[in-house]
């Protein structure tokens, strides 16, 4: 018995030594500058919208579209990857993250067809998405409907 857990720490100590070492701290920190660039841009987006005489309603819907065509370009470029690659989770801006999905989907199967490749598989990561929107906006619907 003795044997088997020398075994298994000396095996632990190579694990150890040749794993990578998690840096949390420095990773958080990119995370929430790049999740925060992100956000800043949409509430400039938004108050530039109002100033050029949109409403709050609007000048949210515009933001918001605007958000989704940035990121997709950037993605389109491979810029968007880079971006990832810095600020980890905080590129997972729900509204840039999902739009970088759905285009870097498409690009990657594009080769096999705009009906087979690029139509259908942009929806691999979209389509749960959209169907628990979709399930959970009609049941809160309901639920506020009865109340």
């Amino acid at each position: 018995m003795s044997n088997i857990n020398q075994v298994k720490s000396e095996y632990q100590k190579i694990v150890d030594k040749h794993s990578p070492k998690n840096k949390v701290f420095v990773n958080s920190i990119k995370a929430f500058f790049i999740g925060g660039i992100i956000c800043s841009l949409g509430q400039i987006l938004i108050d530039s919208y109002m100033f050029w005489g949109l409403s709050f309603p609007e000048a949210s819907t515009w933001a918001t579209d605007s958000l989704i065509f940035i990121s997709a370009v950037m993605t389109a470029f491979n810029v968007y990857d880079n971006v990832g690659r810095f600020g980890g989770a905080g590129a997972l801006v729900p509204i840039t993250g999902f739009a970088n999905s759905m285009v870097s989907a498409g690009m990657e199967y594009k080769k096999e067809g705009y009906i087979y490749g690029l139509g259908a598989k942009i929806f691999t990561i979209a389509g749960p998405v959209i169907v628990f929107g979709t399930i959970s906006s009609v049941i809160i619907g309901i639920i506020y409907y009865f109340i």
